[in-house]
């Protein structure tokens, strides 16, 4: 799938880090160094602009290493790019650990996975079919 990008950063153009990495690394677009603070959350800048093809989107999601290590992940994850949204991506993180932590231009601060996806047409009705779940929610398959 070929997507048109603009990169306004000082920053490579997205990439895969291997051969079968589902998703592009996002670095962080930033003059000065931002300290995330415990529990505080930021938008940090990409100085990305793509144009998605229609039916696809792109999603935004954490970095393993990043939440695993330093607590740092996405806030709506996965956050959603729209085919017909032209502005610049951010990504909004957030810092679930109890340490400042130190954002610098040029880090891989999230990931973002290209997919393709279908747009529901509604057909109302009065009675669903049954299944095997029925009406059961959280928890109701249990967890072994």
């Amino acid at each position: 799938m070929n997507i048109k990008i603009i990169n306004k950063s000082n920053n490579v153009t997205p990439t895969y880090s291997t051969r079968n990495s589902a998703g592009l690394d996002l670095r962080a677009n930033t003059k000065e160094e931002i300290v995330l603070k415990p529990m505080s959350r930021r938008l940090i800048k990409t100085g990305l602009f793509i144009q998605l093809p229609e039916g696809a989107e792109a999603q935004i999601r954490p970095r393993s290493g990043l939440a695993y290590k330093h607590g740092i992940t996405v806030l709506n994850t996965p956050g959603t790019i729209d085919a017909d949204y032209r502005g610049e991506i951010g990504v909004l993180l957030i810092n679930l650990s109890d340490e400042d932590y130190t954002i610098k231009n040029g880090d891989r601060i999230a990931q973002m996975v290209i997919a393709k996806h279908e747009q529901a047409e509604w057909l109302e009705v009065n009675h669903l079919d049954d299944s095997q779940r029925g009406e059961g929610g959280f928890g109701s398959t249990g967890i072994s």
